[in-house]
């Protein structure tokens, strides 16, 4: 069995994990909205919009999702829809195997790390790190509007300092997944800044949240710092639409719900970072009133 064939049965046997971890946590009937959500965002998602930045958006606007339970959301929740992308995508874009397991593995040991802090920070503090972290988001898909992404090389793989280089990036993202920093688009800056070819970064980025996401998941549903029907929601949802949108439509003129994506996610990322500001008015005015003596 080679590489390729081995990474394929561990991504069967974390689908079976994920799949024992879900049911561990509790099944909760998901709204006919969340399950639209996890079907439109997957489908987006497997055109290459990405799925983390427009779902905490809808969440945020429509105020369905509580903000310390986002984050643990998205990744319990879009983690079959990515389980199926990287089926599909490993076998058919080629990348050279030791890079790709290696680059795999960081991103997973960034993940369960990052997990263990962002279960345990304070509504405020998720606040301020998922605002940024969709300001981010945007400039990002700013930069693919506008074919400001490196051009990267040819080769498809990586050695020696780039390899250490390479490993060291994508355990960063693992950490910025965990607060809801879609993984996609930096990874492929990184292995273009490395000099690969971009489309190597396609194996690479699902095979790594194909995998981070489920080990996530076991943090999140162990300490409940996710919304239970909310993260049903987006897996009954988005499975199917990986299906629709990976072998049916295969591609769609993106430029104008690129925009629309873009606006939105600014939006929401300036009303988090208010919304956390003004927590903490609030906050400080409450105690200015306690500490008021009585006359």
């Amino acid at each position: 069995m080679g590489v390729k064939g081995l990474l394929f049965l561990g991504l069967s046997l974390v689908l079976v994990i994920y799949g024992l971890t879900l049911v561990a946590g509790g099944f909760a009937r998901p709204t006919w909205l969340q399950g639209a959500i996890g079907f439109v965002t997957a489908f987006f998602d497997t055109l290459g919009i990405g799925s983390f930045a427009t779902t905490t958006s809808v969440y945020k606007l429509r105020s369905l999702v509580p903000v310390k339970l986002i984050p643990g959301t998205l990744n319990v929740g879009h983690a079959p829809a990515t389980i199926t992308q990287a089926f599909i995508y490993t076998q058919i874009v080629p990348v050279e195997s030791r890079t790709l397991v290696l680059m795999i593995v960081a991103a997973c040991l960034g993940a369960w790390l990052g997990a263990g802090v962002v279960v345990h920070w304070p509504r405020r503090r998720i606040q301020i790190g998922m605002g940024l972290a969709l300001l981010g988001a945007a400039a990002l898909f700013l930069m693919a509007q506008r074919d400001l992404f490196p051009p990267g090389g040819d080769t498809l793989g990586l050695s020696g300092t780039r390899l250490w280089l390479g490993l060291g990036g994508n355990f960063a993202l693992g950490v910025l997944m965990m607060l809801g920093i879609g993984l996609y688009a930096p990874c492929m800056i990184l292995v273009s800044l490395l000099g690969m070819n971009p489309t190597a970064a396609f194996p690479i980025m699902m095979g790594s949240c194909a995998f981070l996401m489920p080990v996530s998941s076991i943090r999140f549903v162990r300490t409940r710092t996710y919304h239970v029907a909310g993260a049903w929601g987006l897996a009954l949802g988005g499975f199917p639409a990986v299906l629709v949108a990976a072998y049916v439509v295969r591609s769609l003129p993106l430029t104008a719900v690129r925009w629309l994506v873009i606006v939105v996610v600014v939006y929401t990322a300036l009303n988090m970072l208010l919304t956390a500001r003004s927590d903490v008015d609030q906050l400080s005015t409450l105690n200015g009133q306690r500490s008021t003596p009585i006359c």
